[in-house]
């Protein structure tokens, strides 16, 4: 008997189907891009989650596809069985019961697909060519005049368009272009109405516009005449075509593109509420303004009268009379004073005397008193005549000095009426210039001749 040959030891990997799964997932959603499929719809459910759950199939074959939530409530359209449509998404394992799934991210009905090939196709190339270069695009006018609104004069979208501008800015004046927006010669229509409105300079801005649909319903501002007429119009081009999501040739052209009808419109104009406040604030400043400016005029004008009326001849000679006066008030309380201490020194010795002599010197001492008097008297009386000589004198000097002594001497002083200031020859003062002639009694206007 021969010995048993020893047992070999086999390691193998073993997987769950839960790895399984991941592992081909990974490898699935790692290795293919989004693609896009054509297929007929079958096994439509739409839960209360609000995910679209669809099967799509040929003859061959069928695949399952789901559409989740955020995606399918932007769908513009409700799937059915039956239907044939375009999908893209991204493939992926349904690990849960091992099934191949296509995850969704946009679905459109089949005949939508050769447009929107086509769609794709027209864009790279214009925009190859710089028409939506965002650096060649135009900014708005501050403030619109007057606006083009080229769309169809029966759809939703130009009630939205007149009803916002009619609330927002009613002074805004608005011509209606009539034009079709939908099918075979809508195209034209719309190019030859926005040249023309561009070329006869009577707009500040056109709006090219028209409600939701399909994309075969907007194909008309697909154009590439349409695309190449916004660019070389000579105003700038608001373009609010479709809904939000809806996006246009015409939209990636236009200098401006919002999103809806309503919304350009609430874009071209400022409301009028704002602007009623805006102008009600800048009245205020205004008023503010030239009231400050109104009590800054008046002080000056104040001041410049009261400087005007300070040189005044007039006024001059009146301040000069009334120094004229002081000086003799003056004059008269110098001369009066010097009297008055000596009487009153006078008396003063007088009583002195009477307390040393009280009786025996008595009668010598009235005596050396009336003396005394006598030449205090005497003195004082020529001190008196001195001081009136010296009085006269002073007020001949002044009286001599004095305008109104020049004038009474029958002698004027000549005025320039323009600024007041005093004519001193005769070269100062014009063939017919006027002149004011001051006099001793007023002033009156003389005129100047050869």
């Amino acid at each position: 008997m021969f010995p048993p040959e020893p047992t070999q030891t086999v390691t193998r990997d073993v997987l769950t189907p839960s790895q399984l799964g991941a592992m081909t997932r990974d490898l699935l959603e790692g290795n293919f891009p989004l693609v896009w499929v054509e297929g007929e719809l079958c096994n439509v459910s739409r839960p209360a989650s609000g995910h679209i759950y669809l099967t799509l199939k040929d003859a061959r074959a069928q695949l399952r596809c789901a559409l989740f939530k955020p995606k399918s409530q932007r769908l513009t359209f409700r799937p059915v069985d039956g239907m044939q449509v375009l999908v893209r998404g991204r493939l992926t394992l349904y690990e849960a019961r091992g099934d191949l799934q296509l995850l969704l991210d946009h679905i459109e009905p089949a005949g939508e697909g050769a447009l929107r090939r086509a769609f794709e196709e027209l864009k790279s190339r214009l925009a190859a060519e710089g028409l939506f270069a965002a650096e060649r695009k135009r900014g708005l006018p501050r403030h619109i005049q007057r606006l083009g609104v080229i769309t169809s004069p029966s759809g939703a979208a130009v009630r939205d368009v007149l009803s916002v501008l009619g609330r927002r800015f009613p002074l805004l004046a608005v011509d209606v272009l009539p034009v079709p927006v939908q099918g075979a010669a809508a195209a034209a229509s719309i190019v030859a109405t926005l040249r023309a409105a561009s070329a006869s300079g009577r707009y500040d801005v056109l709006l090219l516009t028209r409600g939701g649909g399909s994309l075969e319903d907007l194909w008309s501002f697909n154009d590439e005449a349409l695309v190449r007429a916004i660019v070389a119009s000579t105003v700038p081009v608001v373009s609010a075509v479709g809904h939000e999501i809806d996006f246009t040739l015409a939209d990636f052209a236009a200098d401006l593109r919002a999103a809806t009808p309503s919304a350009a419109a609430e874009l071209l104009v400022p409301d009028r509420v704002e602007l009623q406040s805006l102008l009600r604030a800048q009245r205020h400043r205004l008023l503010t303004s030239i009231a400050r400016k109104q009590q800054s005029l008046s002080q000056r004008l104040d001041n410049a009268s009261l400087r005007l009326h300070a040189l005044n001849p007039r006024q001059r000679l009146l301040r000069g009379d009334e120094r004229l006066r002081d000086l003799h008030r003056r004059l008269g309380l110098q001369l009066r004073n010097p009297m008055l201490r000596r009487i009153e020194r006078l008396h003063e010795l007088s009583a002195r005397i009477a307390l040393r002599h009280p009786r025996a010197m008595l009668a010598r001492a009235q005596t050396d008193t009336n003396a005394n008097g006598i030449e205090l008297r005497t003195a004082m009386i020529e001190r008196i005549a001195r001081s009136r000589v010296q009085s006269q004198a002073l007020a001949r000097a002044l009286n001599a000095v004095s305008p109104l002594a020049t004038l009474e001497r029958g002698y004027a002083i000549l005025l320039d009426p323009a600024n007041g200031r005093v004519l001193r020859t005769a070269a100062a003062i014009n063939s017919g210039q006027a002149v004011d002639a001051l006099l001793v009694d007023g002033t009156r206007r003389l005129r100047a001749d050869d």
